[in-house]
């Protein structure tokens, strides 16, 4: 199944998210429930409004499912009409970011390296940042969003190419289960020429390499 592709605000769609405030009373009562029966004392000035700040914290690291509206923003290519441009490259990262597991609902975190040849568009430097960010700011899981973040550049303008790199650490697997603290998951992602091109993405490698040191 293709990864769609969600870039305008909610509020061009269904609207945005929103909670009733009966509705947040009661998520905060059950997160309150939970927590106790956990063990946390809810009755000290540090803990009251723990489950409030809890659930506001939850809400604002899913704010990708609000879309943004600033990706649309696209500039022409520059390229000169004779020149073809295969092998020329734009790279952003890395890219920090942060994202909650579907799995366990615990934060992986880590950074993105994106780089995509253009077609007839471009995107601004930071519109890469946006673009990881908001795949990112959901649950999800690191194989799908790197395959977003391709699929993304892809559909907004147009990239020939697209090359993505993410390497995260996983707190499911350090807080609990197997308890590796020091494990990293790195995946990367092709699409269109990286895919064609050995020397692309042999290019794209070691440039992340040495931004890694």
């Amino acid at each position: 199944m293709k990864n769609v592709v969600e870039l305008a605000p909610r509020e061009e769609r269904d609207g945005p998210r929103e909670i009733a405030p009966e509705q947040w009373q009661r998520f905060e009562r059950n997160v309150a429930e939970i927590f106790a029966a956990f063990g946390m004392d809810l009755d000290t000035p540090g803990t009251r409004e723990t489950p409030q700040r809890f659930l506001r914290a939850l809400f604002d690291a899913t704010a990708g499912y609000d879309g943004d509206p600033k990706l649309r923003t696209a500039f022409p290519s520059e390229r000169p009409d004779h020149v073809d441009g295969r092998h020329g490259q734009i790279v952003e990262g890395p890219i920090g970011f942060f994202a909650l597991c579907e799995h366990h609902a615990l934060p992986f975190h880590g950074a993105a390296h994106v780089a995509y040849v253009a077609g007839e568009e471009i995107l601004g430097i930071s519109k890469l940042t946006r673009l990881v960010r908001l795949y990112a700011r959901r649950f999800t899981v690191q194989e799908r969003l790197g395959e977003q973040v391709a699929d993304a550049l892809v559909d907004l303008v147009g990239a020939r190419g697209v090359a993505v790199h993410l390497e995260a650490a996983h707190l499911c697997t350090q807080m609990r289960g197997v308890y590796e603290e020091r494990s990293r998951t790195v995946t990367t992602f092709w699409r269109g020429l990286y895919e064609e091109d050995e020397s692309l993405r042999r290019e794209f490698l070691a440039e992340v390499r040495d931004r890694r040191r």
